[in-house]
């Protein structure tokens, strides 16, 4: 779901609530304060799940806080790849890396568990990438690659691949 709203504070929060108010469960926000419209609104982007005969209430919930609807689509990330990432993660900014992935609008890190032996030790993460396709995730990949080269990363690939 793509919403627009307000750059005001509790916004966001007032957009997701009815989420959780209809039975449904978030799976992912991504919120780019750098991508304004001109009339000062943000777009958020928002993976959900919900039970479909209670989306028409979502949407006009949502549309009552005074956030617009602008899509709404089903699953739109249907190509999945599995990595594990070794090293020190946390000290080379792991936001920064996920945000390098989640910022290219066809690709999303949707799951992430690591494991953190001792602050001096490089830790590992098992990483689940999903993309629009194939082409899309081979381009995702290279952007990890690249990430993990700067940030001295290992990354074991592909672990798992599900089209």
């Amino acid at each position: 779901m793509k919403l627009e709203m307000k750059d005001a504070p509790g916004q966001l929060v007032a957009a997701l609530q009815p989420i959780s108010e209809v039975g449904g469960n978030i799976i992912a926000v991504i919120h780019q304060r750098d991508e304004k419209a001109e009339d000062d609104r943000l777009g958020v982007q928002i993976v959900l799940e919900i039970p479909d005969d209670r989306l028409n209430e979502l949407i006009a919930r949502i549309k009552d806080k005074g956030v617009n609807v602008v899509r709404i689509g089903k699953r739109r990330l249907l190509y999945t790849q599995t990595v594990i990432m070794i090293g020190h993660i946390m000290h080379t900014d792991l936001g920064d890396t996920v945000d390098r992935i989640d910022r290219t609008g066809f690709a999303e890190v949707t799951d992430m568990n690591m494991v953190m032996p001792a602050i001096n030790e490089p830790s590992s993460a098992l990483i689940v990438i999903r993309a629009v396709d194939r082409n899309e995730m081979e381009q995702t990949m290279e952007i990890l690659r690249t990430v993990a080269k700067e940030k001295d990363l290992l990354i074991i690939e592909p672990l798992e691949e599900i089209a």
